[in-house]
């Protein structure tokens, strides 16, 4: 490869169609820290061709798992190898402080390696029938997957959909958030080296209205797997009727992060400046509305603005930052719009709430921002907003909690905070979401399910969900008598 990162098409480093290109930002100076091709819908043709032909006519479908997994695994220990320089590329490219990023690459290598264990193992069932039969189901790829993820976590998205789309025998075409290429142009470098048949796994970058557009609506692509916003996820629907794709989205969210009064508050306001200021606030799972009871409201939300005022906000490659900055200026901007609509529809702003001054003011920062005294129709309260900014409720009891929980257009995450693990665990199940936590926030591990109910998605990512979505059914019978049918008389 040369200066400029180039696309990877059919096992061969590319610039691609065009001669556009596109300066990628740090978003904690605004200053270029790289240049790519900008890719377009005649590279996704060429890629997807080459991944056609590599599954339809090439070996890798029919390659063992034994073999795959080898691969998978070898491409792990390449990119825990390679942590520093993907790390810096993760904290350059999207402003996350660099420990995040360090755990990032582990998370992302134990993600290949995860699958690599898990495609080895049985796979399959057997039945038995009323007749002489043996009748069986077998999974097989599911053909050409188009793999598209957002910018809040480059690395560890690429992982979540390569490694089963690649570990179940598929040809992938994958498609990086355009304002963060860096870290999958340098993942495709790892795979080059893999040896794989050419076509097998091909790396278009460019706009989504234009690569993601395509790669949604082209009838040689048989699924789509896409993380990002709800709105963006409604058009991938619609392009992927046209040869009715199997699609994997998982969407938006406003989750809750329930505290009753019984929890012990400095371990409920730990976990829930984590749930919203982990990331800048630009994680999915986000805990953006916290509902406190009654009892501790007033307490609760005093130590909650006093712990947020002391977070450091600063570039990721200072040891000292514990927030980075928001993704580009656009976002920032709508950040800071959200700010002024809360104020405007009267929550009571507790602190935070402007873009950082002085030595930041290059950056894309915003302050830690609190709003109390939120009431449920408030714009703040649902919709995503997806940076730095907590919307606080309050509750009643445990059914005005649940009522205030699910009270939402989405259903991807909440938390809930109790010294009492029944009510904590009544809570739980009664809420509308598909990735929950008890007395804590935000873990998430590579063998358990990512994915939400209502409109945060359809599909589950991650643990054995996540590889049989690449994959489809397959049922078998085989006559164990062979003979005539005789069902006629002749």
């Amino acid at each position: 490869m040369n200066s400029i990162g180039m696309q990877f098409i059919n096992g061969v480093w590319t610039h691609g169609s065009g001669k556009s290109v596109r300066d990628i930002i740090n978003p904690a100076s605004g200053k270029v820290v790289g240049t790519v091709a900008e890719g377009s819908s005649a590279d996704v043709d060429a890629a997807v061709a080459a991944a056609r032909t590599a599954f339809d006519e090439g070996p890798w479908r029919d390659t063992p798992a034994l073999a795959r997994a080898s691969l998978l695994l070898k491409l792990a220990d390449a990119l825990q190898a390679d942590m520093a320089a993907f790390a810096k590329i993760e904290t350059e490219n999207n402003g996350k402080p660099l420990r995040e990023a360090e755990g990032d690459v582990t998370d992302a290598a134990n993600c290949f390696r995860y699958y690599a264990g898990l495609i080895t193992k049985p796979l399959g069932q057997t039945y038995d029938v009323p007749d002489a039969m043996q009748s069986m189901v077998v999974r097989e790829p599911v053909g050409v997957c188009g793999l598209i993820i957002p910018w809040n976590y480059p690395l560890l998205m690429a992982a979540w959909k390569l490694a089963p789309a690649l570990g179940a025998g598929n040809c992938v075409i994958f498609k990086p958030a355009e304002a963060t290429p860096l870290s999958a142009i340098r993942l495709f470098g790892l795979i080059e080296k893999l040896g794989l048949p050419a076509g097998v796994a091909n790396l278009v970058l460019g706009a989504g209205e234009i690569v993601g557009a395509r790669l949604s609506e082209h009838m040689d692509i048989d699924k789509i797997a896409f993380t990002g916003g709800t709105d963006t996820g409604r058009l991938i629907m619609k392009a992927a009727a046209g040869n009715i794709k199997k699609i994997s989205l998982e969407l938006g969210g406003k989750s809750p992060c329930i505290v009753f009064d019984d929890a012990d508050i400095e371990v409920a306001v730990d976990w829930a400046l984590f749930a919203i200021f982990c990331n800048q606030g630009e994680v999915c799972s986000a805990g953006s509305r916290l509902l406190l009871q009654d009892g501790i409201y007033d307490r609760f939300l005093a130590r909650l603005v006093e712990r947020a005022k002391q977070i450091v906000v600063g570039p990721g490659d200072d040891p000292l930052t514990e927030m980075g900055p928001l993704i580009t200026r656009e976002h920032m901007e709508r950040v800071l719009s959200y700010i002024e609509i809360g104020k405007a529809d009267g929550a009571r702003l507790m602190c935070g709430g402007t873009r950082m001054a002085g030595k930041l003011s290059e950056g894309f920062f915003v302050e830690p921002t609190i709003f109390a005294d939120c009431t449920p129709d408030m714009r703040i309260v649902r919709e995503e907003i997806f940076g730095p900014v907590l919307a606080v409720l309050r509750f009643s009891d445990e059914a005005h909690a649940v009522k205030l929980a699910n009270d939402s257009v989405f259903g991807l995450a909440g938390g809930v905070f109790s010294a009492d693990g029944a009510k904590a665990l009544r809570v739980i199940r009664k809420l509308r979401s598909g990735i929950t936590w008890i007395n804590c926030y935000h873990p998430t591990y590579n063998e358990a399910p990512w994915g939400g109910y209502k409109q945060s998605g359809i599909g589950r990512e991650l643990g054995t969900f996540g590889l049989e979505a690449f994959t489809e059914v397959k049922q078998i019978n085989i006559n164990l008598a062979p003979g005539k049918i005789g069902w006629y008389r002749h």
